[in-house]
């Protein structure tokens, strides 16, 4: 076998460094601007946040107006506020094709305007201009950083530049949501608002993966909940899952859910592996919560042309297989503690479940399972493997709906007690 010599090894690894550094530096970011701005404060956080990680002189914030359709230049070191049509210049064309511009030398390019250069006696040498696009596909506006402080901005830099737009148009859509529905509704409503910000950030149905069908359904005790799943359909074509419970319900967890989901997407734009994910995450967790508080989660990739699924479970169990060829289920347990409970160097290597022509795979959270009837019997296991072999056959929205009503009856008059969240995944027969 072929050994790699010293300069390769000595490459990988710097960008390894890289790479690591660089992920950890964005899940700081991340977790920062998951605190409650105003705008203002929030667009000051943005351009320091994308300064500071690719190395930036300058940075500019135009914020999007779809009414008028113009872009309102709010940031920018020595210039009042201007508001411009949505087609001008480079900004206006990042805004308008919704793609990464990197401009090298800007007076070589006809898209640059030299004017604001000439009010502010400020030479601006290279441009990355990005679009920040919101987590319901809609415009909020455009990032652009001047003057990298050691030559141009090159492809790396754009690789981390657009995972690190990704989470300030979240934050920046985030602030801006909340503000237009504060002001429509009372300061007593605040909790109604943080609910409707949550369940709309959450994916409304599965990306399709061909050959598969899949759904998930978050539904909280309170108006806010600490359960939350997501899916995430990646280049290669394979698709990322992901189910977790922070401990509690309400305010408190439901921004821990926040923030575990938006550190592993920010894993997955800058192309870190499954375990490199998991462990980035579970660490800065450690950092972020007190010490009474984790974070369970299933944590895994769905290959379609392997037909298998990798994961970690961290303390999240039980994960419910279900074998269509002989009618059983096969159930697994966590496979490692949960995330933020302590720091994790050497993670075991990912569990691996291989999927059948018509195998479902079921994560479910423990409020359906310990969901409880006013007798005080618990749901438990048995019911849920028997609705999955009864409904395994049926489109994966219809197995969720009929659990959910099966769970609803059995509780009769009881309160639900827990947050509740169900993601289902089935190979199709061939």
């Amino acid at each position: 076998m072929s050994q790699q010599d010293p300069e390769s090894k000595a490459a990988a690894e710097g960008r390894h460094r890289l790479r690591t550094e660089t992920l950890e530096q964005i899940l700081e970011v991340t977790q920062k601007l998951s605190a409650p701005y105003d705008l203002s404060h929030m667009l000051e956080e943005v351009i320091e946040a994308a300064r500071n990680v690719l190395h930036a002189d300058r940075g500019t914030v135009y914020m999007y107006d779809d009414e008028t359709d113009e872009l309102l230049l709010t940031v920018a070191t020595g210039m009042d506020p201007i508001r411009f049509p949505a087609s001008r210049g480079i900004a206006g064309q990042c805004a308008k094709t919704r793609e990464i511009i990197n401009v090298p030398d800007c007076y070589a390019d006809p898209r640059f305007d030299p004017s604001f250069d000439k009010k502010t006696g400020y030479r601006t040498r290279c441009m990355l201009t990005l679009p920040l696009v919101g987590y319901d596909q809609s415009l909020i506006g455009v990032l652009q950083l001047l003057n990298k402080d050691h030559g141009v901005f090159d492809d790396n830099d754009e690789r981390v530049a657009m995972a690190l737009a990704a989470q300030c148009a979240v934050a920046l859509h985030r602030v801006r949501l909340t503000q237009e529905l504060m002001n429509r509704e009372r300061v007593n409503q605040e909790i109604s608002v943080a609910r409707e910000i949550q369940m709309s950030a959450l994916p409304k149905k599965m990306p399709p993966v061909e050959g598969y069908d899949g759904a998930g359904k978050f539904r909280p005790a309170d108006e806010t909940g600490g359960d939350l799943f997501d899916f995430v359909r990646i280049e290669d074509g394979r698709l990322f899952l992901l189910m977790g419970d922070a401990t509690g319900h309400g305010i408190g967890p439901a921004l821990s859910a926040t923030q575990v989901r938006a550190m592993m997407r920010v894993g997955l734009r800058l192309g870190a592996s499954l375990d490199e994910i998991y462990a980035h995450t579970n660490n800065q967790l450690v950092d972020d919560l007190p010490d009474d508080r984790f974070v369970t989660a299933f944590v895994g990739l769905l290959n379609p042309r392997s037909h298998d699924v990798r994961f970690h479970a961290g303390g999240q169990g039980p994960l419910l297989h279900f074998r269509a060829g002989s009618g059983d289920c096969d159930w697994y347990g966590a496979t490692t503690f949960p995330m933020g409970a302590l720091q994790q160097s050497n993670l075991k290597t990912a569990q691996r479940i291989e999927l059948d022509p018509g195998d479902v795979l079921a994560l479910i959270s423990d409020g359906v399972y310990e969901y409880e009837n006013p007798a005080g019997e618990q749901f438990g296991e048995q019911r849920v493997g028997d609705i999955v072999r009864e409904e395994h056959d049926r489109p994966m929205t219809e197995l969720i709906e009929t659990l959910l009503r099966k769970v609803r009856e059995f509780g009769g008059e009881a309160i639900q007690g827990d947050d509740i969240t169900v993601v289902v995944i089935r190979r199709l027969p061939q």
